[in-house]
């Protein structure tokens, strides 16, 4: 994982959380043999820092004075140690002007006082130093096609220490002030209230002083100066400004402009008011986004244009981070350990906008795909517990486990709880903590406070333990009795450390009459349920986990009858299990036909373009050539992943005929994503006729350069 690609975006298909044995789960990475990490323990409370820089763009360069506030934890203090790293320190002074003596090792500087100090006093000393291109923590640019020549930090998450002398731990939190001057015609933007621009019109400069006057943590404080375009906006009294680069500057609002809406839905459902003065997003060259006080960094790949809205939405990244500015900048994971403070409650919130902005189906999408990118990594990698306290660098743990199963954990207690509860809770430990560093069990005790309930076991099991349930379903029809009978064993490996679980489940009964749920707790690794049916009737579909809330792998093998009913009447994330779950009937069996049938009329006529992608998927697992024309129709769906996945279908019957229509869709598609498969679909049926449209190909702009990626690859293809 890259350093600063603080907010993963894990796109995985969906998945039909079939059963898969646990012998899968070899650990591929044994994560146990990494150190065991303790909180760090300090003798001083960091008051403020006052930052002085004058940056040298072309040559890579800083100068800089840093001013230390502090106040001793004990009598008898002598001498003070900061992280300090990649700059070298000229000279130490005291708040008298006076020298100090001064030891500087490879990544930290000791001071030494003239005389203790005690309790409670607060002592100031300035450092002056200076250093070049940094190996971490701020990043010097050269212009290129993407970025102008431009510096930027990467404070995150523990390398703020590689441009000044500070505490650089995430449980001292500290007001600051950047004082940064740089050559005209770049632009400073940083943490806080900016104070003043002041010209130096003899050297061609301007010196930017911002002040951050509330308490955040050293690796939330940020530096980025650029030729850059600043687009303003505002939510009520709040300034909200966009930095981009001067050729983003039209894009800006398509890709930004929905920071009011989100601020305004945050600050109801979180029962607090934004609680800083401004909010800045600002362009940098690096991935992903890193929220920082006030002012968030966002990757440069997330701008796009109107065409790239289709596929390239940037609500996901905008809300994610935007909500930080609450989960992790207001409270701060006290320890590296408790990632999932800032991160499973920063993803959580962006689930809860992008349900609020498209609604209930793309929201339940959303969910699962958190899922089963967090499934994907305990496949592949490793199962840990959410907390854990072993790792060889803090940015080990930000990890699927930190990012999507955590937030699919607040989901599952948000399910138990109920939602007045939750949302409760969230305003309580807000309020209750705000500005402070936390750790899980100052949250357990907000959820205990407000609930009334010991939900000790909830976390135990979720987040204190690896793993998630395995479950073998199975079903049967008791005629005499009438009743429905539902075995549920959980069937996880337990040495591996994973629990079996005790959770509330909502079963799902659909008759001709009517629909009934009933809530069961399951509790044991093999249990059996009785439910009685409508009009005492055989269900047409029997719904395990109604309402999907749960994280788990599961086989629930169905008959065909029920799997094309659940394909037309469940909702989205049961059609599209249906769906995945149908291929096995669609394949070499008598009732080959009708399955077909049903697949193709929901891949046609479904609402929701995941349903049909996923029939799309399906179908194409039959590799059938008779499909060709079907999939051909497909191609022209509404939805760009319907497309895609026709697309790749047709490409898997390896037909060189098929050449020109690829190269239509190309021309054609008002998708960069559906464009970028049909170039890879050329590539992949290795007809030299299309290297000159290949070529061409390689001169298209697109977000994230995938229009050029996949060409690319398809001449590479070619050229075997």
């Amino acid at each position: 994982m890259k350093k600063n690609l603080r907010f993963l975006i894990f796109l995985v298909p969906i998945l039909s959380l079939s059963f898969l044995s646990t012998a899968l789960y070899a650990q591929k990475v044994d994560i146990s043999q990494w150190p065991e990490q303790k909180e760090r323990l300090r003798d001083y409370d960091a008051l403020h820092y006052r930052i002085q820089l004058n940056l040298g763009i072309e040559n890579k360069t800083f100068t800089g004075q840093t001013t230390v506030l502090i106040t001793p934890l004990h009598d008898d203090f002598k001498q003070c140690v900061l992280d300090a790293e990649d700059f070298k320190v000229a000279s130490v002074k005291d708040s008298y002007g006076q020298t100090l003596k001064f030891e500087q090792t490879d990544n930290e500087l000791i001071v030494y006082f003239a005389k203790p100090f005690r309790h409670g006093h607060k002592v100031a000393f300035t450092v002056a130093y200076q250093g070049q291109d940094p190996k971490d923590g701020l990043r010097f640019y050269t212009e290129s096609q993407e970025n102008p020549a431009l510096v930027a930090s990467d404070s995150w998450p523990d390398g703020v220490h590689h441009w000044f002398p500070c505490n650089d731990y995430p449980n001292d939190k500290v007001t600051n002030e950047i004082i940064a001057t740089v050559k005209k015609p770049l632009k400073v933007a940083s943490n806080g209230l900016l104070q003043s621009v002041t010209e130096n019109p003899a050297e061609g400069t301007t010196t930017w002083h911002w002040v951050q006057d509330l308490p955040h943590s050293t690796y939330l404080i940020v530096l980025a100066a650029a030729p850059y375009e600043i687009i303003h906006d505002a939510y009520g009294t709040i300034p909200i400004s966009y930095w981009v680069y001067p050729r983003h500057k039209k894009n800006a609002q398509l890709v930004f402009g929905k920071t009011p809406k989100m601020m305004k839905f945050f600050n109801c459902i979180f029962g607090y008011d934004y609680p800083w003065i401004k909010y800045d997003q600002v362009i940098v060259p690096f991935g992903g986004g890193a929220e920082s006080t006030t002012a968030t960094v966002m990757g440069h790949r997330i701008m796009y244009d109107s065409k790239g809205e289709k596929d390239f939405s940037s609500i996901g990244i905008v809300s994610h981070e935007l909500a930080h500015q609450w989960w992790g900048d207001l409270i701060t994971l006290r320890s590296w350990a408790h990632a999932w403070m800032n991160e499973s409650f920063g993803t959580y919130c962006d689930y809860l906008y992008y349900r609020f902005e498209r609604g209930e189906d793309e929201g339940a999408v959303n969910l699962l795909r958190k899922k089963d990118s967090y499934l994907r990594e305990a496949r592949n990698r490793y199962i840990r517990p959410i907390v854990y306290n072993r790792y060889r660098r803090p940015q080990d743990l930000f990890d699927a486990h930190s990012y999507p199963k955590g937030a699919v954990v607040l989901h599952m207690l948000r399910f138990v709880l109920g939602d007045e509860v939750f949302f409760r809770t969230l305003k309580h430990f807000l309020h209750e903590y705000a500005f402070e560093p936390v750790d899980t069990h100052d949250f357990m005790k907000s959820v205990k406070s407000v609930s009334g309930k010991d939900m000790e076991w909830f976390f135990k099991q979720w987040v204190f333990s690896p793993g998630h349930p395995e479950f073998d379903i199975s079903c049967a029809w008791d005629a005499e009795a009438k009743q429905v009978i539902l075995r549920v064993r959980q069937v996880q490996d337990t040495s591996l450390g994973i629990p079996i679980y005790k959770t509330p489940v909502q079963v799902g009964l659909v008759t001709a009459q009517e629909k009934t749920t009933h809530t069961i707790w399951i509790e044991d690794a093999d249990e059996e349920f009785k439910f009685p049916t409508p009009a005492e009737e055989k269900p047409l579909l029997v719904r395990f986990d109604e309402g999907n809330y749960l994280l788990k792998e599961w086989s629930f093998t169905k008959s065909q009858a029920e799997l094309i009913y659940q394909l037309q009447n469940d909702d989205v994330i049961g059609r599209a299990w249906a769906a995945s779950e149908l291929a096995r009937h669609a394949a070499g069996s008598s009732d080959g036909e009708k399955t077909m049938a049903a697949l193709k009329k929901s891949a046609v006529k479904d609402h929701f373009w995941e349903v049909r992608r996923s029939c799309l998927a399906s179908l194409r697992g039959l590799h059938d050539k008779n499909l060709a024309d079907f999939f051909k129709a497909s191609a022209h769906d509404a939805h760009s992943q319907v497309r895609i996945t026709a697309l790749a279908a047709l490409s898997d019957f390896d037909d060189t005929q098929l050449t020109g229509f690829f190269q239509d869709r190309f021309r054609k598609d008002d998708s960069y994503l559906a464009q970028a498969e049909a170039l890879r679909c050329l590539g992949r049926l290795r007809d030299k006729s299309s290297v000159s449209l290949l070529k061409q190909a390689l001169e298209v702009e697109s977000p994230r350069d995938v229009i050029r990626r996949a060409a690319q690859w398809s001449l590479d293809e070619l050229n075997k």
